[in-house]
């Protein structure tokens, strides 16, 4: 009777972490079956069933804790819902603290497509921004260990540590023939998520990194900031911006969105909306936003209602395309669930979902912006033929060094234009990169990115039109 009763109990555990309200029923029969309350939806017994079988006769000990984890998982991801998972108490924890506070590792946010994780956006300023991660990078493996098969919670586990720690991440990147393995270390990942400067002719610029629970505070504080200072226009930069909180995204906009106009819909499963409004009466200061293929979820409902309900101008390439909503349910161990509740649709309806929001005005950055980094440690000479010297060539090319050709040869060409840049910043001219040469291409393309930045300027340009009227 003490072991009926401890299964009892277990599958009466297991049912109530899974969520299930019902009342269960569990008889003893001279077969040893399963007797269910009329409340099951049909084909749960099966669910007892191969619990019971597992626990009973399975050749090895299984923790029932491992089985329920199991059994959550499996259902989680039966909906084909890469925004729907699993986080164990750890995994959990490192969530809350990636939009509450700082977490360490290489601050990417990540997502499942396909069966693959896929890079949404690396952080700005992050180790993995630094290293050249880019949005839409497929990870194959870390640190020589394959990432098919696993779930995303278990590849994020993989990829962070502690600060200081190096990882190795073969990444898949659209336009490449061959991954490209890259090693960042890791590092203390801040959650300051505003960024604000005054850029000439008085137009005001706030970088939106990502929208944290602290994210509409900061930018309200900036956003006066800059308002006292006499800023002209302010363009909005949610680049690279992989999302976050539903509640920091509305409470912005009701610094920018005026008329009380509206901000977005939010459709329920049972095709129910509901839309929610700015509290804002009045704006005249013109706003640009500037948008990339990183932009996703939050950025993207900001982007949305700043051009559709303020017609305010967006600028950039078009965004990820997350049009859903989640929330999270934590258990009693510390284990959490998060699902997809609702899908968001922009001020006028449209669901962005897979489609993403589409710029007024499309413009696209130098192919330096998405050029792989050279790893330091790597030598490039005549005769080498590889995805680096491509990266150096374009790189010497972009920083007016003419390489003769972009292939990933090291001709003879590509040497004389080493040799001049060399040369130009007093250093041995040997026609060979080596570590020093490689941080001073890699530190001088980084100096010009500002200056090179297409999107940006287009924004100012789009912008002094609107103050000039």
């Amino acid at each position: 009777m003490k072991t009926q009763f401890r299964k009892w109990l277990l599958l009466s555990v297991f049912f109530f972490i899974i969520g299930v309200s019902v009342s269960i029923f569990y008889q003893t029969s001279a077969t040893n079956q399963l007797t269910f309350g009329t409340d099951y939806p049909q084909g749960f017994e099966k669910v007892f069933e191969t619990y019971k079988h597992i626990q009973d006769r399975y050749i090895e000990d299984i923790p029932h804790e491992k089985l329920i984890d199991g059994a959550i998982q499996g259902m989680l991801e039966a909906t084909g819902d890469p925004y729907t998972s699993y986080m164990t108490p750890q995994a959990a924890n490192e969530f809350e603290n990636s939009i509450h506070s700082s977490f360490e590792g290489i601050g990417a946010e990540v997502t499942m497509d396909a069966g693959r994780v896929r890079v949404v956006s690396p952080i700005k300023g992050s180790p993995a921004e630094r290293a050249g991660i880019l949005p839409g990078d497929y990870i194959y493996s870390v640190d020589g260990n394959s990432v098919e098969g696993l779930t995303l919670t278990e590849t994020v586990l993989k990829i962070r540590g502690p600060k200081g720690s190096a990882v190795k991440i073969e990444v898949g990147r659209e336009g490449q023939k061959d991954p490209i393995m890259i090693q960042i270390v890791r590092d203390t990942i801040p959650l300051e998520t505003v960024y604000a400067e005054v850029l000439d002719n008085n137009i005001g610029k706030i970088e939106i990194t990502q929208f944290s629970t602290k994210t509409d505070k900061r930018f309200a504080e900036e956003f006066t900031a800059l308002q006292q200072k006499g800023i002209k226009g302010l363009i909005i930069d949610v680049r690279n911006n992989p999302g976050g909180t539903l509640d920091s995204v509305v409470k912005i906009s009701n610094l920018l969105v005026p008329n009380e106009g509206v901000i977005l819909q939010v459709e329920d499963h049972l095709g129910k909306r509901e839309v929610i409004k700015s509290t804002l009466k009045d704006s005249k200061l013109p706003v640009v936003v500037l948008i990339d293929r990183g932009s996703a979820s939050a950025a993207e409902i900001l982007a949305a209602a700043l051009q559709e309900s303020a017609g305010h101008k967006v600028v950039g390439v078009n965004s990820y395309g997350k049009g859903s909503v989640q929330t999270t349910e934590r258990f009693g161990d510390g284990s959490e669930i998060k699902f997809t509740i609702a899908k968001w649709l922009t001020p006028k309806g449209t669901w962005i979902h897979q489609v993403g929001v589409k710029p007024d005005y499309e413009v696209q950055l130098p192919e330096v912006f998405s050029t792989p980094r050279i790893p330091y440690d790597a030598t490039l000479k005549f005769d080498d033929n590889n995805d680096h010297v491509r990266s150096l060539q374009i790189m010497l090319l972009h920083l007016g060094y003419d390489p003769g050709r972009s292939d990933g040869y090291f001709s003879r060409e590509t040497e004389k234009a080493l040799i001049k840049f060399q040369e130009n910043i007093k250093l041995p001219m040997t026609g060979v990169a080596a570590e020093q040469d490689i941080t001073a291409i890699t530190d001088a393309v980084v100096n010009t990115m500002a200056e090179s930045d297409t999107q940006l300027h287009k924004a100012i340009e789009v912008l002094q039109q609107q103050i000039d009227k």
